[in-house]
């Protein structure tokens, strides 16, 4: 999702700061308010051309960033490797940020490093959906149909296309090891350093080796923290002059020690405290031997990161993408190694290796192929359905599957195509309409197949009423699966929505526009406005109920 949109000196906005709601975040303003603004920007990080026009008067540049979150495995797209490459480590999220210059040229950011616009519109598209330009060129993309299909077909689905990935990157490594092989001895001696450098750089690394230095690593960041709450507490409770909790836990067990014999009752309460002071003292010191620990190693900082820098730099020379991966490549070369020595051909052993990695490739491919032909006329139906709600006619629509080259997921091609008006023919999504139109087919493939932050601007154009009330709650229900952020003139829409957010002009010299999310007193006062106008619904009410 995206978790917060920051814009500055973009057009007429100053400065903007957006925290957005996983669920429905509705925009809405008076016409010419700027909330297109707001669209521009979202547009710059989708690789929008730069403009000198988008740069506002308070500077020489303009900035957009945003900050997201990331889904499991995303960096294991090919497309989106020379990113990777940029990311720091222990980064959960992906900031993405571009950057307007007064003469038109723009600079693309990632974690705040310089990188490639095409490399960051790139991810961005995969994390953000947007209406419009970008809209289209999505529902257009393959990729992008096979991951909706996918995501419709469920959990397990979306497991098998991990394991294909996998195993593609497996099958890629079997060819380039058997090509080598058959290319005569100086590659097979290549092959043979390879791996033993790989068995080499991997000695001594076990399953959770890469886990436990990550943790021990943040134990250590925060030492002075975790320092200070040990003495502070070791000294409230044994200190090395006066009475700490302990000393005044016993000072109460020996006051009560002389009478227990004239009041029994009392004698629970004396082997309690003399209970509570001796675990008091034994903590005490499990303090100050954890405090004394913590002075041991001063260097030792210094020595977790530089073992967790050599896991990553052997993990970047072997071409591994996870930790995992790096130990199972290491285990297959050691397993190589001995069968050399043992006297095994390298060159049938390479084959053989080809061989089942092309066979765990051609049986994935095929799960993932027959959980599509039986995903493909449900996935229709469900989208056909919600297109006739969102009030495009008969909403015929149909999901195609046709053969592809294999590759990493699979060897399939869906095509979306929809029949707006009976009798004409079926057309692709893309090609069948713009605007409001193109939105509402995509909030509908959404709505079935889920996906990721979704941003629509003209969804609203042309619609009102019953078809008003239709997106309204499509675009609710979809939420619950997505984050979506619409820009709307209809109080349909923006009444069901988790944040809602007012843009609005300022007057001044010069003016500019405002945006801020609003409470509830001033939600309810928008929505009013965007009524009509209390005077408006006053006299609504006054015909409907003389």
């Amino acid at each position: 999702m995206l978790r917060r949109l920051r814009i500055e000196n973009l057009v007429l906005i100053r400065e903007a700061e957006l925290a957005l709601a996983p669920g429905l975040n509705a925009i809405t303003g008076e016409t010419g308010a700027g909330k297109t603004i707001l669209a521009q920007a979202i547009g710059l990080l989708l690789g929008a051309r730069g403009d000198a026009a988008l740069v506002g008067p308070d500077g020489n540049e303009a900035y957009v960033e945003a900050e997201l979150e990331l889904p499991a495995h995303f960096f294991e797209d090919e497309e989106l490797q020379a990113l990777a490459e940029l990311r720091p480590e222990d980064e959960d999220g992906l900031v993405l940020a571009r950057r307007v210059f007064a003469d038109g040229r723009t600079r693309a950011y990632a974690w705040g490093r310089s990188a490639a616009r095409e490399d960051t519109a790139a991810a961005a598209e995969r994390l953000i959906a947007m209406s419009g330009q970008f809209e289209q060129r999505r529902l257009a993309r393959p990729s992008y149909q096979l991951d909706v299909l996918d995501a419709f077909a469920g959990e397990e689905q979306a497991k098998r296309r991990s394991a294909l990935r996998i195993a593609w990157r497996e099958l890629a490594a079997a060819r380039r090891r058997h090509e080598e092989l058959t290319q005569g001895a100086a590659a097979a001696e290549a092959r043979l350093a390879e791996l033993r450098a790989l068995v080499e750089d991997t000695e001594g690394l076990e399953p959770d080796t890469e886990t436990s230095l990550r943790v021990e690593r943040e134990r250590l960041r925060h030492v002075t923290e975790l320092a200070a709450a040990a003495a502070a507490a070791g000294e409230a409770l044994s200190p090395d002059e006066g009475e700490g909790a302990a000393g005044l836990v016993a000072l109460a067990e020996r006051s009560l020690a002389p009478l227990e014999r004239l009041a029994p009752e009392l004698e629970r309460a004396g082997n309690e405290l003399r209970d509570v002071e001796l675990r008091l003292r034994e903590t005490a010191s499990d303090l100050h031997a954890f405090l004394a620990s913590l002075e041991a190693e001063p260097d030792r900082l210094e020595h977790v990161e530089s073992e967790l820098d050599r896991i990553a730099d052997v993990r970047r020379r072997h071409r591994c993408e996870t930790y995992e991966e790096l130990l199972a490549r290491a285990a297959e070369a050691k397993a190589e190694l001995d069968a050399l020595e043992g006297g095994a051909d390298p060159s049938r052993a390479a084959a053989e290796a080809l061989r089942e990695a092309e066979r765990r490739v051609d049986r994935l491919s095929s799960e993932l192929h027959e959980a599509r032909e039986q995903a493909a006329a449900p996935f229709a139906e469900a989208v056909a359905r919600e297109l006739q709600g969102v009030g495009l006619g008969e909403g015929e629509f149909q999901a195609v599957l046709d053969a592809s080259d294999p590759g990493p997921a699979g060897r399939d091609r869906i095509s979306f195509l929809i029949r707006p008006n009976a009798g004409l023919p079926f057309t692709p999504v893309a090609e069948t309409a713009s605007g409001g139109e193109l939105s509402r087919i995509a909030l509908a493939i959404a709505a079935v197949g889920g996906g990721e932050t979704l941003v629509f601007d003209e969804i609203d154009a042309g619609i009102g009423g019953r078809t008003a009330h239709a997106v309204g709650e499509t675009l609710q229900r979809l939420a619950e699966r997505a984050q979506v952020v619409t820009i709307t003139h209809l109080p349909q829409i923006a009444s069901v929505a988790e944040r809602h957010f007012r843009v609005e002009k300022v007057p001044g010299d010069p003016t500019h526009t405002r945006i801020e999310a609003l409470h509830e007193a001033e939600r309810r006062d928008e929505l009013t406005r965007m009524l009509g106008g209390e005077e408006f619904i006053s006299t609504v009410q006054t015909q409907t109920h003389p």
